[in-house]
């Protein structure tokens, strides 16, 4: 093989080698695709939208977050309503964080689904432990969430929802 033909190789190899490590770095330690699974996030998410998670964040209230889920090995995909030492309440649909009521335009197109003198969200009231967090589906009728797993250690989130990239008509920073 010419000399020439093997540096033009190894260049090609040394490339791609790089390319893989920043690829590995970048999805390992910064950002990772996520497929949706499941209609606990209705209508924010439907089953098998694709979404891009960070993995650098400091959580708020009302944050799209992916956690490994306790007692299985599944991730799910939850609202942040409660943050360590915050007092949560769910009093006639109406949410109250800390005693301040909130709106939560996310689940008005669920509520519109129900009966009139019906209940999206039965009522209860929690105080988030410390290094923990209170999450919520937005389809409150079908979701598996803190009111039945309970609070999740904080440790447990794997990234916070930063965009959506598939389906491509919905593509951009979820609400």
């Amino acid at each position: 093989m010419k000399k020439e033909t093997k540096s033009e190789i190894m260049s090609w190899v040394k490339s791609l080698a790089i390319a893989f490590v920043i690829v590995f770095v970048v999805r390992q330690f910064l950002f990772a695709p996520v497929v949706v699974s499941g209609q606990s996030m209705e209508p924010t998410f439907e089953s098998n939208n694709r979404v891009v998670i960070s993995k650098i964040h400091k959580l708020d209230h009302f944050d799209l977050v992916v956690f490994h889920a306790p007692g299985t090995k599944e991730d799910y995909i939850k609202r942040v309503i409660g943050l360590p030492g915050d007092t949560v309440e769910m009093k006639d649909d109406q949410l109250f964080i800390n005693g301040k009521a909130y709106d939560e335009p996310y689940i008005e197109e669920n509520k519109e689904k129900i009966f009139k003198d019906q209940k999206l969200t039965e009522d209860f009231e929690v105080t988030v432990p410390e290094g923990q967090l209170f999450v919520l589906g937005d389809n409150r009728r079908n979701s598996t969430d803190s009111r039945i797993i309970g609070c999740i250690e904080e440790s447990s989130v794997v990234g916070k929802v930063e965009f959506r990239f598939f389906p491509f008509n919905s593509i951009g920073i979820p609400k």
